[in-house]
């Protein structure tokens, strides 16, 4: 059985629209994979926007440990495209040798029930329609949404011309 589910939102320093440029999206495949192998969890859903992403994640039973999955994952990012982001620009940045890719910090909401997971889940996927990056969940193609319709989760259709409510750390 697994352990708790997390909604995460990790967005980039100052906003700056990064992660769909396709060499930090092969970043980011490559760092969730690396950290998923030597930290197991499932990613229950995902959405890349050009300046932040969200998370749906369940870690195994008895491990809580989501800030060091974070920090991996960002800084594994950061080696290999920290040079698309703007140069790093106050003295806390340069003694903490952070490249300016990533804000330091992340949102977490601990999921606690099949509602709320249900809820999170439809934000995630609705979210790229919300900012106006597409018409419908199925045509932004850095999402799970694919995923989840191969999955029987929602209908190829789902939320056309709907609007999803919420507030979810942005």
């Amino acid at each position: 059985m697994g352990g708790a589910t997390y909604f995460f939102t990790v967005v980039t320093y100052r906003r700056q629209p990064l992660l769909t440029r396709p060499e930090a999206m092969d970043a980011l495949r490559e760092a969730f994979r690396s950290v998923q192998h030597a930290h197991p969890f499932e990613m229950d859903a995902v959405v890349i926007l050009p300046d932040h992403l969200h998370a749906l994640c369940t870690l195994p039973a008895g491990d809580e440990d989501f800030s060091r999955r974070w920090a991996m994952i960002k800084r594994l990012v950061s080696r290999a495209v920290g040079h698309l982001a703007a140069p790093v620009a106050t003295p806390s940045m340069k003694t903490r040798h952070e490249s300016g890719f990533w804000q330091r910090r992340f949102w977490e909401h601990l999921i606690r029930d099949d509602n709320d997971f249900a809820r999170h889940m439809d934000y995630i996927h609705f979210n790229a329609v919300k900012h106006g990056h597409a018409g419908r969940p199925a045509d932004w193609p850095h999402s799970s949404f694919r995923k989840c319709v191969e999955r029987g989760i929602y209908p190829a259709d789902w939320a056309s011309g709907v609007e999803i409510e919420g507030e979810f750390g942005e």
